[in-house]
């Protein structure tokens, strides 16, 4: 008897376990994500409060949408390559020298293409195929938050993450 087309199909042991091992990859990914957020908004916040920074803003907005593309795809094109190269080097057994590397990658992405993107966003977005990707990717983000955040591996990094919490209050007080 088969199935109803609504039905996922059964899968078998190893899909099983790919996806086992990819939800715990991604569950430890967001959760470092989680911890490192709290440390990299105020910076952000500082980065684009400077008067230079709102200056560049301003002028990024003026430009044609074209020229807002081009001018976020420098420091994009540099960022995400780099990041993989810190991975490759962590992989290759030079750990501190990939994690610098890795860690300026997102330091430029953080700071540089997010600014340019929030300056020229409005004029980005005009692009069909650019709002289109970009809503796709806000559905899969929130499909993947979902997917971990009913992990009982998510679960107890959060647990793990206020135990450490409470522990590291209870020694400052």
């Amino acid at each position: 008897m088969t199935q109803p087309a609504s039905f996922p199909p059964e899968r078998g042991p190893v899909a099983r376990m790919l996806l086992a091992i990819l939800r715990v990859v991604l569950t430890i990914l967001i959760v470092i994500d989680e911890i490192a957020r709290p440390l990299y908004r105020p910076l952000i916040a500082w980065v684009a409060s400077l008067t230079i920074v709102a200056r560049m803003e301003e002028a990024i907005a003026r430009l044609p949408r074209l020229a807002i593309l081009a001018l976020l795809a420098v420091p994009f094109a540099i960022a995400e390559p780099l990041k993989l190269l810190g991975l490759l080097m962590m992989a290759d057994g030079r750990v501190r020298t990939g994690l610098v590397v890795f860690g300026f990658a997102h330091l430029v992405s953080f700071l540089l293409v997010e600014r340019i993107y929030h300056a020229g966003r409005d004029k980005l977005l005009t692009y069909g195929w650019l709002a289109w990707t970009m809503a796709l990717l806000a559905r899969l983000r929130s499909r993947a938050l979902d997917w971990i955040r009913s992990s009982a591996a998510y679960a107890f990094a959060l647990r793990s993450r206020d135990a450490a919490r409470q522990w590291w209050r209870s020694l400052r007080a």
